[in-house]
């Protein structure tokens, strides 16, 4: 079974493509990434279709990742609800997400945050589109100190067999 992890920002074109792509490279170098699949997502359909903000896509360059294939998308109620872990990256995504599931997602709900090595006072990652390319650095490296815990949780939940029935009937509808 494929392990599922959904990022959710506001418009999915600036953190949590990021977020999406740094976990994506770091589950490739711990041997994972055959066995879990990221996707990213906006609550808002305002960026829908756009490709990755030109300064998120530099930096991310910068770090040898190709986001040239990314296509922002609104958040769906059945990839979250198909997801066993869904990553915030700023308070005011919390509401929309436990919303358009309709059901309890506190085993499953994460702030990106939530994972840093050290406890962090605010987990919320601030939305560097309204700043310059120094708050997409504060915001990569923010994410980037969150991966191991993310990935570590992720080995946990594969060596535990947390893909539970939810990941079983996403792909049972896929295979349609």
């Amino acid at each position: 079974m494929t392990y599922r992890i959904v990022t959710v920002c506001t418009g999915n074109i600036c953190r949590s493509p990021m977020a999406e792509y740094a976990l994506r490279a770091a589950l490739d170098d711990a041997h994972l990434g055959d066995r879990v699949e990221v996707s990213s997502v906006g609550v808002s359909d305002e960026e829908a279709g756009n490709t990755i903000d030109r300064r998120a896509g530099a930096l991310l360059r910068s770090h040898g990742i190709d986001p040239s294939a990314h296509r922002a998308r609104q958040m769906d109620r059945a990839e979250i609800l198909g997801a066993d872990l869904v990553l915030a990256l700023d308070h005011d995504h919390v509401g929309p997400v436990r919303r358009i599931a309709g059901e309890d997602l506190s085993e499953r709900l994460f702030m990106v945050r939530d994972f840093a090595p050290e406890p962090v006072e605010d987990t919320g990652i601030r939305d560097p589109w309204w700043g310059d390319e120094s708050d997409f650095e504060l915001a990569w490296s923010q994410i980037d100190e969150a991966t191991d815990g993310i990935i570590e949780h992720v080995r946990a939940a594969l060596l535990a067999g947390d893909t539970d029935e939810r990941t079983a009937a996403h792909d049972a509808e896929e295979a349609r």
